[in-house]
């Protein structure tokens, strides 16, 4: 055994060669998140990119009901989440034989040339998953029989609420790992890039997020409930990076693999559901 491997294994306290790992964070724990309470709101530029506004006059009796949709978000709305990190092993092949990222003692395989550029030089890999819990779902299918414009409204004030659910969380988990000496990327989820959505069940299974979060999976591999994120980062040796920035994919955010592009309200628009 090489005297790096031996480091590592030391490190890790996981034999498993080629891994890196991440000094003494801890690995392969799900940590279970909630926000203290009344601090996440729903952004309001959020929720009105998500409804396909681009500047025009907002009516006050619309503003009105924007406002009720954002309060009825905050209120059923039950934000959790867990993450755990990781190391990852960057030294393997996919069936097809091109470069992926494993993360050690799980069964992810993230395959992909976006995302092995994203997290082939991390020591190790932070796997987050959020939701908003199904009583938001529950509300938005009664109000979508009852009242289709302040179900729209209502829905797009609960993409903006989970967003900065995971935003949250993604700070809280950095901020653990700036203790260690470790820094992020930005977070990376399936269907960004050539990441595909099949990775997404992995993800979950690597949290235990199906029982701990109650998220499980339609057959297309969306989420249920439907307001529910789950992303990848890496973690990078503050001073290895000799004051750089840290690795990232080269490319950006991208609608390919989303099972939803087909009918997509915001490609339809010409825009996007990201930032």
């Amino acid at each position: 055994m090489s005297e790096r491997s031996a480091s590592l294994d030391a490190l890790a306290g996981d034999a498993r060669t080629g891994a890196r790992a991440a000094g003494a964070l801890p690995l392969g724990t799900p940590r279970p998140w909630s926000p203290p309470a009344t601090a996440l709101h729903v952004p309001r530029s959020e929720m009105l990119r998500y409804l396909g506004h681009t500047g025009q006059e907002i009516e006050d009796g619309l503003g009105a009901r924007i406002e009720a949709a954002v309060e009825d978000a905050e209120r059923v709305s039950a934000p959790r989440g867990v993450s755990a990190a990781f190391a990852v092993d960057a030294s393997g092949t996919d069936a097809a034989g091109n470069p992926c990222i494993r993360l050690t003692g799980t069964t992810v395989e993230l395959t992909g040339r976006d995302i092995y550029r994203h997290l082939k030089d991390a020591e190790a890999a932070v796997v987050l998953a959020v939701t908003l819990g199904m009583e938001s779902e529950r509300r938005l299918r009664l109000l979508g029989t009852l009242q289709p414009l302040d179900a729209a409204l209502f829905d797009a004030a609960c993409s903006a609420l989970v967003e900065e659910a995971a935003e949250a969380l993604d700070r809280a988990a950095k901020q653990d790992a700036a203790r260690y000496g470790l820094t992020g990327n930005w977070r990376f989820s399936c269907g960004y890039g050539d990441l595909p959505l099949e990775a997404q069940g992995s993800l979950l299974d690597a949290l235990d997020a199906r029982r701990a979060l109650g998220i499980t999976l339609t057959p297309s591999n969306l989420m249920i409930p439907a307001k529910s994120v789950t992303a990848v980062f890496g973690l990078f040796r503050a001073d290895a990076l000799g004051g750089g920035p840290v690795p990232a994919a080269d490319a950006v955010r991208s609608c390919r693999g989303c099972a939803r592009a087909g009918g997509c309200a915001f490609r339809a628009r010409g825009t996007r559901c990201y930032r």
